[in-house]
């Protein structure tokens, strides 16, 4: 048993009774655990003690137990997620391995309905502000702690995530890291005080380091592509172009030879085999796709489905990314609603963007859609050489996507002036009757113009129904 056991446990046993109580904080601590993984740093029992199924029964415990209102908030997102994970589960029927497909489908599921939860629990902004500082600490534990360790050992050495977890490897931690970077920007433009704002730009510096000394070539690609978008969906445009360049700075000072040698590699893939290993398996998972219409289910990149399906038999491979895993493990139609859902995810943060704009009240909304986006072109072009199709952030941004956009709506809606019927514009007197007056109070001064004309038009049910259209709650 160690310090880091008895530290969490302690956490756990504070934390979740008031889950009980509150169950959004039930998201929080499903995020920490989840996002964090901070019993994987652990050495004793807490190692592997089931700490997010802990947490996820309790806040579901506390979901029925509390009074607090609850609302699933249906969109097209939804909708398409839902019949994602219903065709999971028809391919999993027709597994070639089902004992490993029905296992990885099981942990899917799990995953779903923690975002299912999250969907309904954060229904205000602070919670959702609240749930962005979660995900950004707990990824970016790893980015600063990376980003150091980067510097002090001259980038020699690469940045791993903790084993046992999605982002365990280099690579996969790099991508994560990659999609936190916009999310403590969201963070930075919303932020008034100043050493919070310092340390999330030096969090910023120190994560975007951490990727670069992760040596994955995919992240590389991913903040490459990334850094022209996040340039142009940010605020402030002169401070992030002093930030890349200062990241671009550190890079060139730090980082070793073998480190320049290796992303070379990537001008050479035919002479790489891990990259050649890629595209063998992609070919595999396409021949696979033609074949079977269900795919051949989870985990289904195995030797024997190579030997069925490869062009040129090689051994088996990893997908390597999440378009060829979703591909291989679950068919064109499988592919068809995972691309779905990340097209109408960047269509409603479009849509976020454009109601933003129009109301500085909602320029975090705008903000936030504007860096989930970037954070998916990095989830889009780091993940074409990474099999991370069921990452629970991208689901979980999704969600956030989903829920900001209902917020925001709602706002809108709310603050929106009702439309006066016919009758109801007759009885306001001519404009050069009335002396000019504040936009702001407009609608009020034209309920009591209806009120005042009354009495001239008579008391007739027209007169009392439009009397009662003014007063009603807007």
């Amino acid at each position: 048993m160690g310090l880091r056991d008895i530290v969490l446990a302690a956490i756990l046993l504070v934390v979740l009774p008031q889950v009980l109580k509150r169950p959004h904080w039930g998201i929080y601590l499903s995020g920490w655990l989840g996002f964090m993984n901070p019993h994987r740093l652990c050495y004793g029992f807490m190692m592997g003690f089931p700490v997010v199924m802990v947490a996820a029964l309790t806040t579901m415990a506390g979901m029925l137990l509390s009074k607090e209102k609850k609302q699933f908030i249906w969109g097209r997102e939804v909708i398409v997620l839902i019949l994602f994970l219903l065709w999971m589960g028809v391919t999993t029927t027709q597994a070639f391995y089902p004992d490993l497909a029905w296992e990885q489908y099981v942990k899917v599921l799990k995953i779903q309905i923690l975002t299912f939860m999250t969907l309904m629990l954060l229904t205000s902004k602070e919670r959702v502000h609240i749930f962005v500082w979660i995900i950004a600490l707990s990824l970016g534990f790893y980015g600063v702690k990376g980003g150091i360790f980067t510097i002090l050992h001259g980038g020699v050495y690469r940045v791993q995530g903790p084993l046992g977890t999605f982002i365990g490897g280099n690579n996969e931690l790099a991508l994560a890291l990659a999609m936190t970077l916009p999310l403590m920007r969201y963070l930075h433009l919303q932020e008034t005080r100043k050493w919070v704002k310092t340390g999330l730009m030096a969090a910023m510096l120190l994560t975007a380091l951490a990727a670069i000394g992760s040596q994955s070539r995919g992240a590389l690609v991913a903040l490459a592509v990334t850094v022209g978008i996040f340039w142009l969906k940010s605020r402030g445009k002169f401070l992030m172009a002093i930030l890349i360049a200062a990241a671009v700075g550190l890079v060139v000072a730090i980082m070793p030879q073998s480190w320049y040698e290796r992303i070379q590699t990537i001008q050479t893939y035919e002479e790489d085999g891990s990259a050649m290993g890629r595209i063998y398996a992609w070919k595999m998972a396409w021949n696979l796709a033609n074949d079977r219409i269900t795919g051949g289910g989870f985990e289904t990149f195995q030797w024997d489905v190579f030997k069925r399906y490869a062009d040129d038999f090689q051994g088996s491979h990893d997908a390597h990314s999440i378009y060829f895993e979703v591909l291989g493990e679950h068919g064109f139609v499988g592919l068809f609603l995972f691309l779905a859902l990340l097209g109408l995810t960047w269509l409603k943060c479009g849509r976020i963007i454009r109601l933003g704009k129009r109301n500085p009240d909602l320029y975090w909304a705008r903000d936030l859609a504007a860096m989930i986006q970037v954070s998916f072109v990095a989830y889009m072009a780091g993940g074409a050489f990474l099999g991370l199709a069921y990452f629970d952030l991208t689901y979980s941004l999704i969600v956030l996507a989903v829920i900001t956009a209902h917020l925001i709506e709602r706002q809108v809606t709310q603050t929106a002036p009702i439309p006066l019927t016919g009758l109801e514009r007759r009885l306001i007197p001519p404009a050069w009757l009335v002396a000019p007056q504040p936009a702001s109070r407009a609608y009020s001064n034209q309920a009591q113009a209806i009120k005042d004309s009354a009495p001239t038009v008579g008391s007739s049910g027209a007169v009392s129904h439009a009397r009662e259209a003014v007063n009603s709650p807007r």
